[in-house]
């Protein structure tokens, strides 16, 4: 793990984002392998349910675990399926065949979404009954959205020319925007009314995925290498799979944040990491400054 501290953040900030210094923290990790698959990637969780996808010799197929056991989901008819969110009993993702549209799925029946006119629709996130994604125009550009169960209303970063919508807990939305390219990615909350940037202290790049109350999870790069974050609102910290090569954090409930990292074979498995408890976080903060006034 890696961070800096930052001394003059530490009162809490009721705006997230804008005062969080750096921490490096220990929290446990557990690997997540869908039996049987090549790759596993781990997207969304929601108590002890946690949803992703897998790929094996048939395809990709989106996947359930429960904290025992692995149920594979595959949309009726669908070519390939992915399991991106979930909140509750409601599922969401996406699945391609002769169409490429988002689902919903509530363990029993399937919906298809579909932003109206999108060439794609993908839907991440779900928080009661609104459902955040993205869309893709037809310039090719991709745009945020959040569906009500009725009506979609489409969210764009102001200034930017792509912007995806990937995490919604109760009114706050987390997500990604580019303002000229599809690499120089920052990540943004937007509370409903107003958008705040989101960026990782130093990072090249930022993506935010997963938003429970005022915790954020998502992926960072600097010149190190590539990495995931926790935002309590006050600190970053530094999530990085040990001895992984790369490690994205894409979704959050309660102490759990899951996601999915490639080791140095390449392989992709998924994780679950359980976030210390507050007496834990303030004996390695202190630890950590102590450490930086000892070398000063």
């Amino acid at each position: 793990m890696r961070g800096e501290t930052c001394l003059k953040s530490i009162a809490l900030c009721a705006v997230i984002v804008l005062l969080c210094s750096v921490f490096a923290r220990a929290g446990t990790w557990e690997t997540l392998n869908m039996p049987g698959a090549g790759q596993t990637r781990a997207y969304g969780v929601s108590g002890n349910n946690i949803v992703g996808k897998y790929e094996d010799s048939a395809g990709t197929h989106g996947f359930l675990y429960n904290g025992t056991n692995y149920t594979a989901l595959n949309y009726p008819g669908g070519q390939n399926t992915e399991a991106l969110g979930i909140s509750g009993s409601n599922i969401g993702g996406c699945y391609t065949g002769s169409v490429n549209y988002g689902f919903l799925y509530n363990g029993t029946s399937w919906t298809t979404l579909n932003y109206p006119g999108a060439g794609f629709t993908g839907a991440y996130g779900i928080s009661g009954n609104n459902i955040v994604g993205d869309y893709q125009d037809s310039d090719a550009k991709y745009h945020g959205f959040v569906y009500n169960g009725t009506s979609y209303a489409a969210l764009n970063y102001p200034g930017a020319g792509w912007t995806w919508a990937n995490g919604i807990s109760g009114s706050n939305i987390v997500g990604t925007y580019a303002v000229d390219n599809v690499i120089n990615f920052q990540g943004f909350v937007y509370n409903g009314t107003s958008y705040t940037a989101l960026n990782y202290p130093g990072a090249g790049w930022t993506q935010a995925w997963g938003i429970s109350g005022s915790n954020i999870v998502g992926a960072y790069a600097d010149s190190s290498g590539v990495y995931g974050f926790l935002c309590n609102g006050t600190d970053w910290t530094t999530l990085n799979y040990p001895g992984a090569y790369r490690t994205y954090a894409r979704g959050i409930s309660g102490n759990n944040v899951v996601g999915w990292y490639e080791d140095t074979s390449g392989n992709q498995h998924g994780f679950i990491y359980t976030i210390p408890e507050p007496a834990t976080l303030l004996l390695l903060g202190l630890g950590a400054v102590m450490a930086r006034r000892k070398r000063a």
